[in-house]
């Protein structure tokens, strides 16, 4: 069983940047495609990146060119960069294994907002 703990978010202005972690238990780590998700407030959950066990990364295209995905295996830890937030990114980012999910932690919350 793979568990997760998530950080970094917080409170941001519109423009504004983060970088959300993710440390992952579990020694097979290393080949789980991992992805990370949102959930706003009223809607269903969704991913927005994904990277594979050998580094691919895809994202959703409303924050495609704005948000970059990465992981250290080595460290079991997947990040998530976000930059020119908007107020639409406001929800609580999850990470999780990709496709296929595990169970979920407790989220960070990002608040885009003036």
């Amino acid at each position: 069983q793979v568990q997760f703990v998530e950080s970094g978010g917080g409170l941001v202005q519109p423009g504004g940047s983060l970088r959300l972690s993710c440390a992952a238990s579990g020694s097979i780590f290393r080949i789980y495609g991992m992805g990370w998700y949102r959930q706003a407030p009223g809607k269903q959950r969704e991913p927005v990146a994904a990277i594979t066990s050998g580094g691919s990364s895809n994202y959703a295209d409303s924050v495609k060119g704005r948000f970059t995905i990465s992981r250290d295996n080595a460290k079991n830890t997947v990040y998530l960069q976000m930059n020119s937030l908007k107020p639409g990114d406001t929800a609580l980012y999850h990470c999780n294994t990709y496709p296929t999910v595990h169970s979920w932690g407790q989220g960070t919350q990002v608040t885009v907002s003036s």
